[in-house]
């Protein structure tokens, strides 16, 4: 069991998807090597005969589902993707494990096979929960991306808020300024009489706006 969890894990340590998309061509290429090469290397198991004959097909197809599923991950990316490439993985493991126990008897067999079940669940528990692991915590990004992005709108709206009301206060202030310094304008007006004084007066007036 040992053995067969150590293969899993150094099979799905040397796993790499790419970051970015291929294009349509390159895809359908790869996947027309992917099968030649699949094709190849079952031809290579004829030469061998018996057990060596089933484990070496069972490698090849592991192989080739394992290519398959890092094909599709590289050519549309996302967390299920990788999920598959490392369920590919675990199971083209756990082929070649279970045909391995062939060249066992008895209880031997049993265990063997018994250890390979068990490596293989396993490794399909451990890459349920890094998707799952994965989703919670997109999930949680997402929700914090909402909350700082309902947070900067509420933020927004009170910065405007506040624009408005200092604009105001500071109109109301111009205007109580503008107010004081007619009326006492104004008042240095009275000091005169006659023309003088309405001359001030007319003169009080266009300078601070009133009628």
């Amino acid at each position: 069991m040992t053995a067969c969890a150590a293969a899993i894990g150094l099979a799905f340590g040397a796993t790499a998807i790419a970051g970015t998309m291929m294009s349509k061509p390159d895809y359908t290429a790869a996947k027309k090597a992917i099968e030649a090469d699949h094709k190849a290397a079952k031809a290579s198991c004829d030469a061998l005969v018996a057990n060596a004959k089933d484990i070496c097909k069972a490698e090849a197809k592991g192989k080739e589902h394992v290519a398959l599923a890092e094909l599709e991950a590289a050519y549309k990316p996302s967390d299920k993707a990788r999920y598959e490439v490392r369920l590919a993985k675990a199971n083209a493991v756990y082929a070649v494990a279970k045909e391995k126990c062939d060249d066992k008897a008895d209880n031997a067999k049993d265990v063997c096979v018994k250890e390979a079940d068990a490596a293989q669940t396993a490794a399909k528990a451990d890459a349920k929960a890094n998707m799952k692991t994965v989703d919670a915590k997109n999930t949680a990004n997402e929700k914090t991306t909402k909350a700082n992005e309902v947070a900067g709108e509420k933020s927004a709206k009170a910065n405007e808020a506040a624009s408005k009301k200092i604009a105001a206060a500071n109109k109301d202030a111009a205007a109580d300024k503008r107010d004081a310094d007619y009326a006492l304008a104004k008042e240095k007006c009275d000091s005169l009489a006659g023309t003088p004084k309405d001359v001030c007066v007319t003169d009080a007036k266009a300078r601070f706006g009133k009628s």
